[in-house]
């Protein structure tokens, strides 16, 4: 994938699967895969939108072009040194792209505070803040889930990710509140995530193919929404009274 100065590119699809499929799955795929060099995180991140959810509602209508802001960490903040991810994942005509900025907690708070942010990429910081500014984005959703990560033995730009235990909350929106939330699967699914800068392998789309394995459209942030939107409504209006 590309990966130059914290902007990344490549083709993504998603397929959402039952524990059978998924260890079935990984059985067949056997050598072909290995784990990635961060092979296990628990994924941890709160979402940016209006007051009035406007990007999480343009998303769910399936335009050409989304996109979502999300302050991301690997595992829960132990301080205000931690390291966390600031990010604009957009995605174009089923290419997604992700820019984002690595810096401490501390300065991601005082980003909020003061609009500064000192980091070594100008250009990403500046559409970031053109971002909350022009939103006047606020937070609105904390979502963790807990991520295992695979990448092609032979080719390092084709991954797997299969996210387990999705789980969200609508209040204590700080990263470092925990990772705890109510699951979003009643049932245990798993969401996988194929990504590459390429064509997907054909040894990947056979045994999918063999597995009744489908692309299925997910969003986490979206479709959660639509699953809490009658406590979301009810929390906005208690917030406004």
């Amino acid at each position: 994938m590309a990966n130059i100065q914290g902007v990344f590119e490549r083709r993504e699809t998603k397929y959402v699967l039952s524990r059978t499929q998924y260890h079935a799955l990984i059985k067949a795929l056997g050598r072909n895969i290995e784990p990635d060099i961060y092979f296990r995180n628990t994924n941890c991140s709160v979402y940016f939108d209006t007051p009035e959810y406007e990007l999480v509602s343009l998303s769910l209508e399936k335009p050409i072009y989304k996109q979502k802001i999300r302050v991301r960490s690997y595992g829960v903040p132990k301080s205000d040194e931690s390291p966390v991810f600031l990010e604009i994942k957009k995605k174009f005509d089923g290419i997604g792209n992700k820019r984002r900025v690595t810096m401490r907690l501390k300065d991601f708070y005082h980003f909020l505070r003061t609009d500064e942010l000192n980091g070594d990429n100008p250009q990403i910081e500046r559409e970031i803040k053109h971002v909350f500014h022009h939103y006047d984005l606020r937070p609105t959703m904390y979502i963790a889930y807990e991520r295992y990560s695979y990448c092609s033995a032979e080719d390092p730009n084709f991954r797997l990710t299969f996210d387990f235990d999705v789980r969200s909350r609508l209040d204590h929106l700080r990263l470092e509140d925990g990772d705890q939330g109510e699951l979003y699967f009643k049932n245990g699914e798993i969401i996988m995530e194929a990504k590459s800068l390429g064509a997907f392998p054909m040894w990947f789309v056979r045994e999918l193919s063999r597995l009744h394995i489908y692309p299925a459209s997910f969003q986490k942030y979206g479709y959660i929404y639509q699953a809490r939107f009658n406590e979301i409504i009810k929390n906005n209006k208690k917030e406004n009274k």
